[in-house]
């Protein structure tokens, strides 16, 4: 599969939670606007700037309908560790298959060591994307502000 464009249903995604249990991305956020991320691994500094990012502006996400999830590599323990130190409140998912990732959403895979490069999506309650964000190394990624600044201009246009 190519890359996730504008208007693409958003795969369904099982992958495990901290704790035990899955979530499927796509039904999590169905029926309220969504963001996906995918990060490289609890040991960059960009990606765990990023996730705390997000949680800093988890009530205005929250206010506006918005649901979070985030995955990427790391397995469970290291995840358990990122979720509890930074204290994320979203779903943060680990031992993602990093090929099997790739071939359903086009996202980058880095492959010595083996983990997904940052991508995030902006889906609508339908779950088709509404924008994607594909970087090929550490820079370049979904900001809290674009999203709720993109989501209050769709449900404008909607009103």
């Amino acid at each position: 599969m190519g890359l996730l464009d504008t208007g693409a249903d958003f795969p369904a995604l099982k992958i495990g939670t901290v704790g035990g249990g899955t979530v499927d991305a796509r039904g999590y956020l169905a029926g309220g606007f969504g963001v996906v991320l995918f990060y490289r691994g609890s040991w960059c500094p960009y990606c765990t700037a990023q996730l705390r990012t997000f949680q800093r502006a988890h009530d205005r996400f929250e206010q506006a309908g918005i649901k979070i999830v985030a995955l990427s590599v790391d397995d469970e323990p290291t995840t358990k560790d990122l979720v509890e130190r930074h204290k994320l409140t979203f779903p943060v998912c680990h031992s993602a298959d990093a090929r099997e990732i790739a071939e359903a959403t086009g996202a980058f895979v880095h492959d010595d060591p083996v983990y997904l490069q940052s991508t995030g999506f902006v889906l609508a309650p339908d779950g088709k994307v509404i924008t994607s964000v594909y970087s090929s190394g550490a820079i370049g990624r979904l900001v809290p502000e674009d999203v709720l600044g993109l989501v209050a201009h769709l449900k404008e246009r909607m009103n």
